[in-house]
């Protein structure tokens, strides 16, 4: 019942978020400075109710063009394979030199691939880019099947066959952990396409190492209780009706509550910019929240999987790791160069998390291998924003060029 509620309640507040979009219409005339000042307050108030909501379909990735040298060359957004949970993006960029093809592994975790936004757009510039774009569950219908860690594990090797050999993987976040295993498959049948490197952003490798709060609420509770507390049932208005999901509002409601303060003051500020006609500065804001209100349903078996053997078990860490049933051993992983980068101000994926996957990778010889430690960046500034392009960019190009 907890999805149905949800809806239900969205439902009811759908005529007052339109209503505010009409009323905001008749703000900003012009009137003698009191009135007009009231109808600038008025309209501000007005957007905020009229945004006071989540969007359960992906923003657009809107990149339309890359500086390559001296020119914009223009971008098109092109889907190379559409499977049922999930598509390969690949975002061709009109140039006539041959580029390293990177195929950037996007978190499944209650956001679409759109919030790598940053990420592609930096890498564009030398690069070949291909993306992994999650569908949400709730629009996949129960006929497709399940879709937990060893499917997703299963996608990223499809996604780097379609790709062909000789490509890099880039993996954020929740899915290092999957992208690991995925190559020490590889590795191990000797597949044609394992990737030449592999880079590993703020993920769980080992979230036994400086425990975040996320860690800590994955281990506190049975898994019993994320079962029964967390999990619904698709309405039967959506595709997917019936499927037991995660529901994707749920993990943004939990993201919030880790530092509401923080987004109570945003919307405080865009109130006042609104409220000043300082567009520029209001834009900002709504673009972030633009996506961060766009969000997704997880299957329950992947949500469940990923508490259970990434979290509660740390199963890769351990050895212990399996895919369909054989156990995966990164010592499998010769020959890709393997590229970790944490954030020291990481809150999500602490120090020691993602760098853990060295140990792991023993068989690698030690000049296939790098850390890299940005000091001053917290989870989202690992891979967007000023010191993801300027300062850890580099060094993941660097590593791909070593290697091509």
């Amino acid at each position: 019942m907890l999805y149905q509620t949800y809806q239900f309640h969205d439902d009811l507040m759908a005529p007052m978020r339109d209503m505010a979009r009409r009323l905001q219409a008749f703000t900003g005339l012009s009137f003698f400075e009191p009135v007009e000042t009231m109808s600038r307050y008025f309209g501000a108030a007005m957007e905020l109710v009229s945004r006071f909501e989540i969007i359960h379909t992906g923003p657009e990735f809107a990149i339309t063009s890359v500086m390559i040298g001296n020119r914009d060359a223009p971008v098109t957004i092109e889907t190379t394979l559409d499977l049922p949970f999930g598509k390969l993006l690949h975002f061709a960029v009109d140039v006539d030199t041959p580029r390293p093809r990177v195929l950037v592994v996007a978190p499944l975790s209650g956001h679409f691939a759109t919030l790598l936004r940053g990420t592609v757009q930096t890498l564009l510039r030398d690069h070949d880019v291909y993306v992994t774009d999650w569908v949400n569950a709730r629009d996949v219908p129960l006929s497709a099947g399940r879709f937990g860690v060893d499917e997703y594990v299963d996608y990223i090797i499809r996604f780097l066959e379609e790709i062909g050999p000789g490509a890099h993987v880039l993996a954020v976040c929740q899915p290092c952990v999957q992208t690991l295993a995925a190559v020490a498959v590889m590795s191990e049948q000797q597949h044609p396409a394992t990737p030449r490197t592999m880079t590993l952003m703020a993920g769980p490798i080992d979230p036994r190492e400086s425990p975040t709060k996320v860690n800590e609420l994955a281990v506190s509770k049975p898994l019993s209780w994320f079962e029964t507390s967390l999990i619904s049932e698709v309405p039967a208005r959506f595709e997917g009706a019936g499927r037991r999901v995660y529901p994707g509002f749920l993990q943004l409601v939990a993201f919030m509550a880790m530092n509401m303060d923080r987004h109570q003051e945003q919307h405080r500020k865009l109130f006042e910019h609104l409220a000043k006609g300082e567009t520029d500065k209001a834009d900002k804001i709504k673009t972030f929240y633009d996506e961060y209100f766009a969000v997704l349903d997880m299957t329950e078996e992947f949500y469940i999987e990923t508490i259970d053997r990434v979290f509660q078990k740390a199963e890769l860490a351990t050895g212990d790791f399996t895919h369909h049933g054989r156990k995966v051993d990164p010592a499998h992983i010769r020959k890709t160069a393997l590229l970790t980068v944490e954030g020291g101000r990481d809150d999500i994926c602490a120090l020691g998390q993602t760098s853990s996957a060295h140990e792991l990778c023993r068989s690698l010889r030690p000049h296939l291998k790098r850390h890299h430690l940005q000091a001053n960046v917290g989870h989202y500034g690992v891979f967007n924003g000023r010191r993801w392009e300027a300062e850890i960019y580099p060094v993941v190009r660097n590593m791909i060029l070593a290697m091509e």
